[in-house]
Parts: C-alpha cells; sequence; structure tokens
C-alpha cells in the first residue's frame, strides 16, 4: 500500500551521514511506489528561538516553516534523521520543533484533561539517529534520555502513532562496511514504508 512520507533530514550541516540516510530512505521508499517530500535542516532558512516564555503571540511561521509543516499536515508517515548531539537534538532541529509543533498546529490543550490532542493522530513516525555513544551505554547509563524525548514527549504526545525509534552507533570512526550496514537497513525501512 503507497503512503505519503515526509522526511525530515535534521542534521544542520549539508552533505552527512544523516543526509546519506535520508537519501537512501525516501530513494527506497519511492522506488517501492510511496510519495515522499523531503526538507532539509541545512537548508531551512527561520529564526530557532520561539521567543516568548508561553505561546501567547507566536510569530507567523517563516517560508520554510510553512511548507514544512503544509507537508506534515499531508504525510501519513514522518521520518526524521539527526545525530544525537549532547545526549539531545542538535539546537536548530530542537528550534524547528518549539516552532511549528504548537498548539492548534500539532496538538490541542483540553479543558479538564492532564493531556492534549494529538492533531497529528492518524499518522506513523520513525526516528533515524546517529550517533558515538555505543548503544549499550546510551541505555543503561544515561537511560536513553533523547529516545523518550522525541519518540514519547513530542511525536506520542502529538498523536504519531507508532513512534518508532532506530539508532546507529557509533559512528565515530565507523568502517565503510559498517556505514553500509547502516544504509542497508534505513534502505530496507524505506521500502516497506516503515
Amino acid at each position: 500500500m503507497s503512503r505519503k512520507i515526509l522526511v525530515l533530514e535534521g542534521h544542520p550541516a549539508a552533505e552527512t551521514l544523516n543526509a546519506a540516510l535520508a537519501d537512501a530512505y525516501a530513494q527506497a521508499a519511492r522506488e517501492s511506489g510511496h510519495e515522499v517530500r523531503i526538507h532539509r535542516l541545512s537548508a531551512m532558512r527561520f529564526n530557532p528561538d520561539l521567543g516568548i516564555a508561553s505561546y501567547r503571540n507566536v510569530p507567523e511561521l517563516e517560508p520554510d516553516l510553512a511548507a514544512f509543516y503544509a507537508d506534515l499536515e499531508w504525510c501519513g508517515h514522518f521520518v526524521i534523521t539527526h545525530p544525537m548531539w549532547w545526549g539531545g537534538m542538535p539546537a536548530k532541529l530542537k528550534g524547528l520543533i518549539d516552532r511549528v509543533f504548537l498548539p492548534g498546529k500539532t496538538f490541542q490543550y483540553q479543558k479538564g484533561k492532564p493531556l492534549p490532542l494529538g492533531l497529528m493522530s492518524g499518522r506513523s513516525s520513525r526516528v533515524i539517529m546517529t550517533s558515538d555513544t555505543p548503544n549499550f551505554f546510551l541505555d543503561w547509563i544515561y537511560g536513553n534520555g533523547i529516545g523518550k524525548q522525541t519518540s514519547r514527549q513530542i511525536l506520542k504526545f502529538c498523536g504519531f502513532k507508532p513512534a518508532r525509534f532506530t539508532r546507529f552507533a557509533p559512528v565515530r570512526k565507523s568502517s565503510e562496511a559498517r556505514r553500509a550496514g547502516y544504509l542497508a537497513k534505513v534502505r530496507a525501512l524505506g521500502s516497506r514504508g516503515d
């Protein structure tokens, strides 16, 4: 079954492993009959700072953010590739989320209820993350905070279900064969539209 897939290549620099992973996913998905749109964080121009202490007086979305949000509404499956830096996502990627994932756009608070309504329901998601921290260390020593933040506190909070998470580590000093394995795994995900 064909899907509408939005890929956000979330590395703030161009020509990275994250870009190669996003491209491999998108190409495999297209070859399998899925419709794919891709946005590259490195090419997007916007102020990543929401600039206020609350959601009052939210600034208008710049053209790159407005185009991204339109594609987020369009998609049935949302894929993000990004590196882990200092235990979290790059600041520009977090800024994109702060600016676009807003009340009335991706979630809505409900009077008398502790949790909001996820306005992105009916959509699934996949995060593909690279890091230098080995997976066992990220899980057992650090408690996989970034996985919990991205999958649970952002994507599921906004209604994306399932919100799956794929990690590739360690990247630094990884061999060509290991990176080829990362790309092969991502191509398999893309061909399934997962």
